[in-house]
């Protein structure tokens, strides 16, 4: 893990389009500023976590492969 120092409104640059700026520091919190592409998803890490979770657990379920056919399939009378 890289540690860097930083100062109120100094930034650290990551590969050539994300800018992460130092805004704000209040007590044992600090608040940042991203500059991004919209194209590249940001999360808090537990969230991140989260979503990880969920996308283990989905691909590890038990699918009826019938009963999704069954969804797709028409009945016309």
């Amino acid at each position: 893990m890289l540690a860097l120092a930083r100062k109120i409104n100094q930034s650290i640059v990551i590969g050539n389009d994300i800018e992460i700026t130092l805004l704000e520091i209040k007590g044992d919190q600090i608040k940042l500023g991203i500059n991004a592409p919209k194209s590249i998803p940001i999360y808090r890490k537990e969230i991140y976590d989260q979503i990880q979770a969920e996308n283990k657990k989905a691909a590890q379920a038990n699918v009826d492969i019938n009963s999704l056919k069954n969804l797709f399939t028409v009945n016309i009378k």
